[in-house]
């Protein structure tokens, strides 16, 4: 029960890209060949809302489900880490036609190959998880 909230908005979450067209690959395609600002207005506004977001975090430092306060550690600011993980994040992407996101809506949506992409998800994040201690962070 406690865990409905999170459901509910997920749920929300899949309504919000579904109507905003984030879950159609064309949009995707569209966005990757620099043919429409669709794609960028819908990442632009999140990017906005985010930032809004940690602010209000801070300045009423808000805590976590379970009452732990929120910490914003620093990052070792690393041009090569970021190009490396963007690229690597943006070809699959690209390829797959579909973020995180919007990848789960897809296999609500019906899209049933997405299953294929999800996996690999899963699979990626599960080798990050095992060679994390190995990687340069």
């Amino acid at each position: 029960m406690k865990f409905l909230k999170f459901g509910l908005l997920g749920i929300v979450f899949g309504i919000a890209m579904a109507k905003s067209e984030a879950i159609s690959w064309f949009r995707i395609q569209e966005m990757f060949r620099f043919q429409s600002f669709h794609m960028y207005g819908i990442i632009g506004t999140a990017v906005i809302l985010g930032v809004i977001g940690v602010a209000l975090i801070k300045k009423y430092k808000i805590r976590d489900f379970h009452g732990n306060p929120i910490v914003f550690a620093p990052k070792e600011k690393s041009v090569t880490r970021y190009l490396l993980g963007g690229s690597i994040f943006g070809l699959g992407w690209a390829l797959s036609g579909a973020c995180p996101g919007p990848m789960v809506v897809n296999i609500g949506y019906g899209f049933l190959s997405m299953i294929i992409v999800f996996f690999f998800a899963l699979v990626g994040t599960y080798l990050y998880g095992l060679l994390r201690d190995k990687l340069p962070h």
